[in-house]
């Protein structure tokens, strides 16, 4: 396919895109599902989330699929875990695998732990000293291909669950994205929408009461009526991101910027930057931003290093995220083994 055929196929999709995707204030914090906008890994989180345009490898499952299809590695592997605000725990497992001339897959699981939480009631508001552990998990299934040697595109089908105490509500959501590299000094674009698909509702046994019907006969039995949760919808956005190779040699100093769209918030930006030495060590920045005041995050750091093991090398990486008020900053490790 030629390039411009797929950069053709990209704008049309933009353009359909912007009116589903058209957000206002009015719609702030309407959505549900927000473990889906949670980051994982490290090496992108320190520069901001702002890498769509070269993220690559098995980081890229969650950032832009595209980005699979660029690292030539045929086998990846990514575990990270992340030290949430209110001591909540993230935990997010990644594998690609490259299938000859046909692309690559990828599976991926996320996991977000709440911790415990005191169980209140009506007649208890201070607590029935029992303890229940929400718990929200996202499993996903990718697939993407280099189109041309410029362009990639790659899409993720997720398959979500929630539960607390008896409650569950399940759903699917789809994500895609392009990557192009336009020629010009290593200056790469990307572009993703993410958590496009159903909405979702909790339905469970909890809801269940017993009571008697209005018009019943007063000696006759209580009834069991079912209802469910109000349906919600799913947080998605759109983003549009641009790298560029400012120094490159032994050390090399890579520059992102990002724009993100979201449906259900204000929209947000945010850039970043990386220093490599010889592909064996890194430092990185970033600064995310909107226009509320109740935003939390501000400014990310990190940094990593390549460990050899034997035929394949192990990538450590951590990263922090400044928290602007009342919590400490949130802690993310990443594990990468490429083969």
């Amino acid at each position: 396919m030629k390039t411009r055929n797929v950069l053709g196929m990209a704008v049309a999709i933009l353009m359909v895109a912007g009116t589903a995707w058209a957000g206002s204030e009015d719609r702030l914090g309407t959505s549900g599902a927000p473990e889906l906008r949670l980051p994982v890994g490290a090496r992108n989180i320190a520069m901001g989330g702002a890498s769509l345009g070269a993220v690559s490898g098995v980081e890229a499952l969650f950032y832009n699929p595209a980005g699979i299809a660029v690292d030539e590695n045929p086998t990846q592997l990514m575990f990270s875990h992340t030290q949430h605000i209110a001591d909540m725990d993230l935990n997010y497992f990644g594998v690609t695998q490259m299938v000859g001339t046909l692309g690559v897959i990828g599976l991926s699981a996320k996991v977000l732990s709440i911790g415990e939480i005191p169980f209140t009631s009506e007649s208890a508001p201070d607590g029935t000293g029992e303890m229940f552990t929400p718990t929200f998990a996202t499993l996903g299934v990718t697939y993407a291909k280099r189109m041309t040697d410029r362009v990639n595109f790659g899409g993720t089908l997720s398959y979500i669950s929630e539960k607390i105490l008896q409650e569950t509500a399940a759903g699917t959501a789809f994500d895609f994205g392009f990557q192009y590299d336009t020629g010009y000094q290593g200056m790469k674009l990307g572009m993703a929408m993410k958590n496009f698909g159903s909405n979702l509702q909790f339905n469970g046994s909890d809801f269940d009461r017993n009571v008697l019907l209005p018009g019943d006969d007063p000696q006759s039995g209580n009834r069991t009526v079912t209802s469910g949760s109000a349906r919600f919808e799913l947080p998605s956005f759109f983003q549009l991101g641009m790298s560029y190779p400012l120094v490159q040699g032994t050390s090399s100093l890579t520059l992102h910027a990002l724009y993100q769209s979201n449906s259900y918030g204000l929209d947000e930006g945010s850039f970043g930057g990386e220093w490599m030495y010889r592909k064996d060590a890194a430092l990185r920045a970033g600064y995310r931003y909107n226009s509320s005041d109740d935003f939390l995050f501000g400014l990310s750091y990190g940094a990593g290093v390549r460990v050899p093991l034997g035929t394949a090398n192990l990538w450590v990486d951590y990263a922090g995220q400044q928290v602007n008020d009342f919590f400490d900053d949130v802690q993310h490790v990443a594990l990468s083994i490429v083969f």
